[in-house]
């Protein structure tokens, strides 16, 4: 004999729970009568088995006119014609009893419930006239707490219940009585907390789409349909509309256990989700208040859920008010200080620390981590922000369950609230909150219920005792309110959009600067040809490509192209400086590696963390000799008469990277038709192939266009090579006239 795993069993019996059929159980609750009718003949197609003792005979395929008299059948008719919820309940004498008759329409049949008039209790009539006056009573409330304790105490003096309490769901679908009505002599519910699994997922959805349920007996025997399903579809007849579907028997089990007889509830919801539930238990026998009473109280939890928003934001009003005014200060300090976001949030007399209510804050901006109050240290604080916001809970009061890796860090960041930063990778706002030790009392062990086996398989038992138990809940911080959800993302989006104003400023500024790097027009050196093609990235981004060409006290020229790394407004003032700098020591006449080495010299002085390329070519236009340097810069192609190559100097270290760079020159005489070409990187780049590959395209497509003019040769290579435009691209050709 093998013995079943519980783990296993307890998985099945959830599965069983969720699957439960509650919407088309197939019974009806015995304290009226359901008929299932085609329309427009309107015939019994399904009956519940106790038809007969309402009616006194068999009611299977028999037309509703055999069932009902003149006037009542003229009723239901025109009853028909126009909306039920308006003409419910109709009522009609059958068999000498009167009797409440509620129409709805379902999977293309009408269902129709009749439920006798005896037996139902009923508030005295003074009541209903005093419904103005309970409804006036419930909008003064100034409070949730006001709105909610009016509430039950109405709902019980119209329905008449033992205990009325409401009932509210928090972000895991537990609940909480948070408001109670009661005979004096029922001990208080008030402050409980009852497990997610007491009211299932396909319950809380039945709920908030039938805003009343009610159960006169538990311990009723169901009645089963005749037939159980539907002719039209085959399918079982869905009772999810109907005020007597049978509940499920685990329900019925749950009541018995807490010694409740009879049960009704009623939906509370806000904007469509279900908020809570008044939910309403007796104790002394079964109970049933008339239809009117219960379409008041069904009225009554519906007004309160128009006014739940409303009474809620009161309550939030002033700190609403408060997180506003500190969001508002926030971003006029980004206003005035666009170019230093992160010091006006860190630094400043209001910081992102004091928008919420938090232990401590981080910012993360240009990859650089700012962090005030209590934290978890800050070699963690980009994984756990980065995992949270990737998993798809960047807002959540319980860390350790939803990122156990980072429950070492309880203590300060229980709760985490994190938004984007567009504009940077992997830029953040975050808030911390430290962990709050709770008590939390339920009503009974919710770790109690157990898994039985029967006819269906394995199913959950409810607990059987609702006294009272206390735990203490750890790992979790005080709930982020909407409003302060809100105002993070708020701020995070002004930050992003003042990031993105200043970027298109920077491009601006730095495409200006760019233009006076270029030279409009090429001047004509005697004894030279020249030719120059700037092409910017398609990305339009600004770069850091430049050249330049300088007549030299000796009568020689030097032409220069370089790179500076990055894009931008930055790279756009580095090139600038590099450009004026170079030509300075060019001037001096160095010669092409003296010039170099003189300015990697101010780079690594004075520009420590920057990094260009560049080569110079020094060109004689009498005699032809050239002199060549490169920085780090690709090598100068050499085209003459049906042949090209790459001028083989010895390529030295950028810009930047070394003390003393130690700069070679090569020296060589230009034949009449040769032509040197100086290009920058983005001409070769492209993806899927490596730098000698595109030598290689450069050299083949010189060699293809023969001797010409240097613009022609400018042309011709960009035509051959079509560059990809990720980069931008410079290219200068100059030969001897």
């Amino acid at each position: 004999m093998s013995v079943a795993d519980p783990s296993r069993l307890a998985a099945q019996a959830l599965a069983n729970c969720a699957d439960e059929p509650i919407a088309v159980p197939g019974t009806i609750q015995p304290h009226g009568v359901l008929l299932a009718l085609t329309e427009p003949d309107l015939t019994v197609v399904s009956a519940s088995a106790n038809a007969a003792d309402l009616w006194g005979t068999g009611v299977a395929g028999r037309p509703l006119a055999d069932l009902l008299g003149p006037a009542d059948l003229a009723a239901v008719r025109a009853g028909l014609a126009a909306d039920l919820g308006e003409v419910n309940p109709l009522r009609q004498t059958i068999g000498g009893a009167e009797v409440d008759l509620v129409l709805h329409r379902r999977d293309g049949l009408l269902i129709g419930e009749w439920e006798p008039l005896a037996g139902a209790e009923r508030a005295p009539a003074r009541w209903h006239a005093r419904l103005p006056a309970v409804l006036q009573r419930l909008s003064a409330t100034a409070s949730l707490a006001g709105l909610i304790a009016t509430l039950a105490a109405d709902v019980r003096t119209v329905t008449g219940f033992d205990r009325v309490m409401v009932y509210r769901f928090d972000p895991e679908w537990n609940g909480e009585v948070v408001a109670e009505a009661r005979r004096e002599n029922l001990e208080p519910f008030l402050g409980l907390h009852f497990p997610a699994a007491d009211i299932p997922a396909q319950a809380r959805a039945l709920y908030t789409r039938n805003w009343l349920r009610i159960i006169p007996d538990a311990g009723y025997t169901p009645v089963p349909l005749e037939p159980p399903r539907n002719p039209l579809t085959g399918g079982p007849l869905d009772l999810s509309g109907a005020i007597l579907r049978s509940v499920s028997p685990v329900h019925l089990e749950y009541l018995a256990n807490m010694g409740v007889i009879a049960s009704m509830s009623v939906s509370l919801v806000d904007h469509g989700r279900l908020w809570g539930l008044i939910s309403c238990h007796h104790y002394s026998g079964a109970h049933r208040p008339s239809y009117a009473d219960r379409t008041a109280a069904e009225f009554l939890g519906r007004t309160a859920s128009l006014l739940l928003q409303t009474t809620v934001a009161a309550g939030e009003r002033d700190r609403v008010v408060a997180v506003a005014q500190r969001q508002a200060a926030l971003v006029s300090a980004l206003g005035r200080a666009p170019r230093s976001p992160a010091p006006a949030l860190v630094d400043g007399p209001t910081t992102v620390l004091d928008l919420l209510p938090a232990g401590g804050a981080a910012v993360r901006l240009g990859g650089r981590l700012h962090l005030l109050g209590s934290t978890p240290p800050a070699e963690r604080v980009p994984a756990l922000v980065g995992d949270l916001l990737a998993a798809g809970v960047a807002v959540t009061d319980r860390v350790p369950h939803a990122h156990p890796a980072s429950a070492d860090v309880a203590d300060t960041a229980s709760g985490v609230l994190a938004v984007e930063v567009a504009g940077g990778r992997g830029d953040f706002l975050a808030w911390f909150r430290p962990e709050t030790l709770r008590e939390v009392t339920w009503g009974g062990n919710p770790y109690a219920s157990k898994v039985v086996e029967d006819d269906g398989g394995p199913r959950l038992s409810p607990r059987r005792s609702f006294a009272a138990w206390s735990e203490t809940v750890r790992g979790t911080a005080e709930p982020w309110r909407p409003h302060e959800v809100t105002a993070a993302r708020e701020l995070a989006a002004a930050l992003g959009s003042a990031r993105l104003a200043r970027a298109e400023e920077d491009d601006r500024l730095a495409a200006a600067l760019q233009r006076t790097l270029l030279l409009e027009q090429l001047p004509e050196v005697p004894g030279l040809a020249l030719a120059a093609r700037y092409l910017p990235s398609a990305r339009d981004v600004v770069g850091g490509d430049w050249y330049d060409l300088v007549p030299l006290p000796s009568g020689r020229i030097s032409v220069v192209l370089g790179d500076v790394a990055g894009h931008g407004l930055s790279a756009a003032g580095i090139t600038a400086q590099l450009r004026h700098a170079l030509r300075a020591h060019l001037l001096r006449d160095l010669g092409p590696a003296g010039a170099l080495e003189a300015l990697n010299g101010l780079v690594t002085r004075l520009l420590p963390d920057e990094m260009a390329t560049a080569v110079v070519v020094e060109l004689d236009p009498g005699s032809g000799a050239v002199a060549v340097a490169t920085a780090g810069h690709l090598p100068v192609l050499r085209a003459g008469a049906g042949e090209s190559e790459l001028v083989d100097t010895e390529r030295g270290p950028a810009l930047g990277l070394l003390d003393r760079a130690g700069y070679r020159e090569v020296r060589f005489t230009l034949a009449p038709a040769d032509r040197l070409l100086l290009y920058s990187d983005g001409l070769l780049e492209r993806r899927g192939t490596d730098l000698e590959e595109g030598f290689a395209a450069l050299r083949d497509a010189a060699r293809e266009l023969g001797p010409g003019e240097p613009q022609a040769l400018v042309d011709g290579v960009l035509d051959a090579l079509s560059p990809a435009g990720t980069d931008d691209v410079t290219l200068v050709a100059v030969g001897l006239a």
